[in-house]
């Protein structure tokens, strides 16, 4: 049979629109147990969050998260597969990301930049993939499509150990410097010796595999890989980092271990983290029609609400920075009124503006308002926005002092640690720092009311938004002390 050009690039689409809202059932079971055992209040709260927000996107065909990933494509070629096709094997790939990602009914956010160096212009549509094919034998297809977050991705570490250095010790130093930017709880992969690339490639597809860890444990024997895997599950999870950087008993829900022979010299080893998002699905092709994907089980998910009454309301359009002061690192909240959004790009325009005594741009005011680090999703059907979760505060660390300074902002919201300059400028100009959970982009995205683009409209999802919020969830992980929540409650250490 032949592999036909058509039934090829509906699976990439498919799949892509699949993992866009599906989390595998091996990941929901995972959370769940994390989600019962765990103690620490601030932590259980943002995996509820995170399971409510799955359960809401599997209902409703929305992504997980606003970041819809860059795509990554794994391909065991048979040697005897047949085509029927007039696209070379890249491109069936990139039409399909192309479909997925312009799909009317379940719009996903382009996040690709065409130019990585100069313009870092966006492609529109997703493309292109990241592709990795290998010719084994048979005469079908073995495919992983994948969506990998750049929250996770841009925490990715490598090095080359001299042979008689510890793995272990390497792995502990590194992962508190990881931070909680890929949104923890999630899965560490981890890639040992062949060369640089392909330890890199070795903890990559690492993070396609199930999550095993609790049936393993429960193993007899293992091997050294297996043993290995158990002792640096165990050690990450005593750290506390826990979910979202909040402390707890869950970090990891699993660690991955692939090796490859290497030179008696080097010893290279490359770990990449998989987030609170973590989308992928495998299927075969064989010459009779389109993959045929999971069914998902929704009984799966524990039935979870919003406790709001842990949460204080806050009316956003009259808080003061005296009213701020009584707030406490730790402390929940509901906030109701006025947000401006803006993430890197508009950073880097508003900081020239104001270099250049331009000001800001007409029709934003950023006086006595927070500023919501995000790139939504574009809105479908009769939705005010789509999916609209946090992006990663650490990387605006650079344009705190520059904003608080100009702007007037009160505070800003978005996801994991800031830095000790960061820290230092919301403590100087008694200002606050709120997160809100990465992993919750659908949940958040349905406290927003109204919606509109004020300034930088060209730069698609990285423009700066007005958004009316009702009852939006965060809680405040730097107080107008300077106190830090992940410092004090996830030991993370600040940068």
């Amino acid at each position: 049979m032949k592999i036909k050009q058509e039934h090829f690039i509906e699976s990439i689409y498919s799949s892509l629109q699949y993992i866009s809202y599906y989390h595998s059932p091996d990941f929901i079971k995972a959370m769940v147990l994390a989600y019962e055992k765990e103690t620490n209040k601030s932590a259980k709260n943002a995996i509820a969050q995170i399971l409510i927000n799955s359960k809401m996107c599997a209902l409703g065909k929305r992504p997980l998260c606003q970041d819809t990933g860059i795509v990554n494509v794994f391909i065991d070629a048979g040697m005897e597969v047949q085509w029927e096709a007039d696209l070379s094997l890249e491109e069936m790939v990139n039409e399909g990301v192309r479909r997925a990602y312009n799909d009317p009914d379940n719009k996903l956010r382009a996040s690709i930049v065409s130019d990585p160096l100069f313009t870092r212009k966006n492609t529109k549509d997703n493309t292109p993939a990241v592709i990795h094919t290998k010719l084994v034998p048979g005469a079908k297809l073995d495919i992983v499509v994948a969506a990998k977050g750049c929250g996770s991705e841009n925490k990715a570490k490598f090095t080359v150990l001299n042979p008689d250095d510890n793995l272990t010790d390497w792995v502990m130093r590194t992962i508190p410097t990881m931070g909680a930017g890929w949104c923890p709880p999630g899965i560490i992969g981890i890639g040992v010796g062949g060369t640089a690339e392909k330890a890199m490639l070795m903890a990559k597809s690492s993070l396609m595999e199930p999550i095993d860890i609790n049936e393993l444990q429960e193993k007899s024997q293992h091997t050294d890989i297996e043993a290995l895997r158990i002792e640096l599950f165990k050690r990450i999870n005593e750290l506390g980092i826990g979910a979202q950087g909040l402390g707890g008993l869950t970090t990891v829900l699993d660690v991955k271990i692939h090796d490859y022979p290497t030179h008696a010299a080097s010893q290279p080893v490359a770990m990449i983290p998989n987030c609170a998002a973590t989308r992928h699905v495998h299927f075969t092709l064989d010459g009779s029609g389109v993959a045929e994907l999971p069914e998902v089980d929704i009984d799966l998910y524990p039935n979870l609400e919003m406790d709001v009454s842990q949460y204080t309301k806050v009316d956003l359009d009259s808080l003061t920075r005296e009213q701020m002061q009584g707030w406490n690192i730790g402390d929940t909240l509901l906030l109701t009124g006025t947000l401006i959004t803006g993430r890197d790009a508009a950073h880097k325009r508003l900081n020239a503006m104001i270099e250049n005594g331009e000001g800001l741009p007409k029709g934003v005011n950023f006086k006595n308002k927070f500023i919501y680090y995000v790139g939504p999703v574009d809105a479908v059907g009769d939705e005010i926005i789509g999916p609209a979760g946090p992006t990663t505060a650490t990387r605006l660390d650079k344009f705190t002092d520059m904003m608080l300074e100009n702007t007037g902002i009160l505070g800003m919201i978005g996801k994991a640690e800031r830095g000790e300059s960061a820290i230092q400028s919301i403590k100087k100009h008694k200002a606050s720092y709120l997160i809100a959970v990465g992993g919750s982009a659908y949940l958040i995205s349905k406290s927003i009311k109204k919606a509109k683009i004020v300034a930088f409209e060209d730069i698609g999802m990285e423009a700066i938004y007005e958004l009316e919020v009702k009852d939006m969830p965060v809680t405040v992980a730097v107080d107008t002390e300077g106190h830090n929540i992940h410092k004090v409650l996830g030991n993370i250490p600040l940068t």
